[in-house]
């Protein structure tokens, strides 16, 4: 599982206080493109010299609990799922030891040149399997 911790900063609030829903999308783009970059793959050598996106074309979020402007959020990202080209992670983002949101995502590998998709090259896909995980104790295997 890749973690990190991400400040909601004031400008990531609304007026109150509490986090504005869509900087989170904004960070949790931020915190996917750092998991790529851990796995040897930073999105800016992907898009420019291999010419491969990864956009997100499912998103679902819950959200259980609102974050306050000065909160850590800490993200836990899982990788669910590796397809020819799609790429099933699971998000749980936590602050003060409570779960604030969880979101399910699927990204696919692009070309950059045609706009669909391609399959991911083998070291990228050898990397994503390494972090493939199918059972917790949340999710148990079926």
């Amino acid at each position: 599982m890749f973690r990190t911790t991400r400040p909601l900063r004031f400008g990531d609030c609304d007026p109150s206080g509490i986090a504005y829903f869509p900087s989170y999308l904004n960070i949790l783009v931020g915190v996917t493109e750092d998991f790529f970059a851990s796995l040897g793959f930073p999105w800016k050598a992907m898009n420019d010299e291999r010419r491969i996106g990864v956009p997100t074309v499912r998103l679902d979020l819950t959200f259980s609990r609102p974050g306050f402007q000065g909160d850590d959020l800490d993200f836990a990202l899982a990788v669910r799922g590796i397809g020819r080209s799609s790429l099933d992670m699971e998000h749980t983002v936590s602050a003060r030891s409570t779960v604030l949101w969880t979101a399910k995502q699927r990204v696919v590998a692009t070309s950059l040149d045609n706009h669909a998709s391609c399959a991911w090259p083998d070291d990228i896909r050898a990397a994503l399997t390494q972090h493939l995980e199918t059972t917790d104790a949340h999710h148990p295997a079926t």
